[in-house]
């Protein structure tokens, strides 16, 4: 009769030892092994966010298209500008990576380099 008593002294202080964020620890890392044996394999964060590599030849050719927009001062149109930018202009000037995009009229649009002595740029 000892054995059973002994046994239920062990669970009890285990699950005293075991604290609150122990023991959701556990269930959490349980249903990630769960989620894994059923085939969902989304939570692997090892990987690139997107799943892919950059474009380093297209990244450098855009780099390279602004800073040739910049230097000529060349009128561009909205489409343009979104690639250059990255992203499509929101109004009328729209700044994004030390780069000002202002619109002269519609569809048509000049970028330029933010100043320096502007606050962005101080450490």
């Amino acid at each position: 009769m000892s054995v059973p008593k002994e046994k239920s002294t062990q669970s009890s202080t285990l699950s005293e030892d075991l604290k609150a964020e122990q023991a959701l620890g556990l269930i959490g890392l349980g249903l990630m092994q769960k989620m894994s044996r059923d085939g969902i394999s989304s939570w692997n964060w090892s990987e690139a966010e997107d799943g892919g590599q950059a474009d380093l030849h297209a990244l450098r050719q855009r780099l390279e298209l602004t800073s040739l927009a910049i230097e000529t001062g060349a009128p561009l149109s909205t489409a343009e500008v979104t690639q250059l930018l990255g992203a499509k202009p929101g109004s009328s000037k729209t700044e994004r990576g030390g780069v000002v995009a202002k619109r002269i009229s519609r569809n048509v649009w000049r970028i330029s380099r933010l100043e320096k002595d502007s606050s962005y740029w101080r450490n």
